[in-house]
């Protein structure tokens, strides 16, 4: 040690550096913050105080002991203030020091947690912060705490519990993307002309998609589950792993059938068998199930508050709210299809058809556990556009309005680009989507299907 230099401020140093391993610590205690200052006893006069207030600079408070028990604490700030004052150093000199000394500082146990210590120090109000507080170890001191040491303890514990949750939601992304995989991989391999929008609004979402293929035909679901975030993900475990199920016991060729059996299995895991019995929660999903059979290309659908777009490249149309004559109907349900029997409509007719969506949705505490949901029944035919998407696209708040994007510039965007490739499209769609955007916060998980039949 150098001559002249202050051993307590080489200890305090010491063992301020300590604070920088708190990141590495799951439960930091006060024992982290002792800090070795100097100390006087009850029997010791303020001239004595005064003395090691003037040999040690940086010492804001000194504690005062008795038998190595602290029973108060001063402050250099007050003390000096006093003592200043006319005749104060000559009446109080020679007295005892606990003339000046707060009799209630805050006193904590070296293995009482930081965040602990915090509440505690915010009840003992400023003069913890300012004064700092006393560590002692079986009621014996051991040390002082300072105020500003806490608060960079506090930030330090903060910013490694965020970091542990964001490596823990983090590998929840990587895990809801597996899941996701199997489903993309199928529809990539099954389907030529296709594109998959999956943007969730946080790391992890509450939208989800299932694509299976079959020797006759295909099944696709696009969900969109209460929430987002953390909540929405892991009500998409529970949504997925019904569907899954349902599939597996049911088929897939009865979409309206698939939600009635979710919707029960949602209702009875959620607890959420009606309104009045649960009121803690309200969760389910938004959703379309839809089967194609590649035989007589006719797509059977079901929908959960969400629609389904379909633009016909030139062929007659059968949807929700269109008719057809007997006789044509006749011949697209017995008849195989044929390319020879393509009858033409015109431009007007080949606007995007909404089909679907009932207004009510899967799982939820006041969708009655009984209910089915309608299929709808589409002829398709080679070069049809299938478009859907969940609500984070159509309710995005943009513009220079600042109005929701709605269905209606989703149809604009489907009849511009419509002859172009499924992915030049879904691209024309996401930049026209963003633009609007602009600074807009998202609002929600965003999923996007478009895809034309070959």
């Amino acid at each position: 040690m150098a001559p002249g230099e202050n051993p307590y401020n080489t200890v305090i140093a010491s063992d301020r550096s300590t604070l920088h391993a708190l990141h590495s610590l799951h439960n930091p205690t006060a024992r982290l913050l002792i800090v070795k200052v100097p100390t006087v006893s009850s029997d010791m006069s303020n001239a004595d105080v005064l003395e090691i207030f003037g040999q040690h600079r940086d010492l804001v408070s000194l504690p005062v002991l008795e038998n190595e028990v602290p029973i108060g604490l001063i402050s250099r700030h007050i003390f000096m203030s006093q003592m200043s004052k006319p005749y104060y150093r000559e009446l109080y000199e020679k007295k005892s020091c606990i003339a000046f000394m707060d009799k209630s500082p805050l006193i904590v146990e070296a293995d009482t947690p930081i965040e602990t210590l915090a509440a505690r120090a915010v009840e003992s109000g400023d003069k913890t912060l300012a004064d700092g507080f006393l560590i002692v170890e079986n009621a014996t001191f051991t040390g002082m705490g300072a105020g500003l040491d806490l608060m960079h303890a506090l930030v330090d514990l903060q910013t490694e519990k965020n970091r542990q949750v964001m490596q823990s939601i983090d590998y929840a992304s990587a895990i809801q993307r597996a899941m996701l995989s199997e489903s993309l991989g199928t529809l990539k391999a099954t389907l030529d002309d296709v594109e998959m929008v999956w943007e969730p609004r946080d790391i992890v979402g509450g939208d989800f998609y299932h694509f299976q293929s079959y020797d006759e035909g295909w099944f696709c679901a696009i969900a969109d589950c209460t929430g987002h975030g953390v909540p929405g993900a892991f009500l998409t475990l529970i949504a997925s792993s019904a569907l899954t199920h349902a599939l597996h016991q049911s088929g897939p060729h009865n979409p309206g059938q698939l939600m009635a059996a979710v919707n029960r299995s949602m209702k009875a895991v959620l607890g959420q068998h009606s309104v009045t019995e649960c009121s803690e929660s309200n969760d389910g999903m938004d959703a379309v199930f839809f089967w194609f059979n590649a035989h007589d290309r006719t797509l059977t659908s079901a929908h959960a508050k969400m629609p389904l777009f379909v633009i016909h490249s030139g062929h007659e149309t059968s949807a929700s709210g269109t008719t057809r004559n007997a006789e044509s109907e006749n011949r697209l349900r017995h008849d195989q299809f044929s390319p020879d029997l393509q009858p033409t409509i015109s431009k007007s007719d080949r606007l995007p058809v909404s089909v679907g969506a009932e207004r009510i949705g899967i799982g939820y505490a006041d969708t009655p556990i009984e209910h089915t949901w309608k299929n709808h029944i589409t002829q398709l035919y080679p070069g049809d556009l299938l478009c859907c998407c969940t609500d984070g696209l159509i309710d995005q708040i943009g513009g220079p309005k600042n109005i929701a994007y709605g269905k209606k510039r989703l149809r604009d965007s489907l009849m511009a680009h419509r002859t172009a490739s499924v992915s030049e499209l879904t691209y024309q769609i996401m930049d026209a989507f963003r633009t609007y955007q602009g600074k807009h916060k998202r609002r929600d998980d965003l999923t996007l299907l478009c895809l034309r039949l070959n």
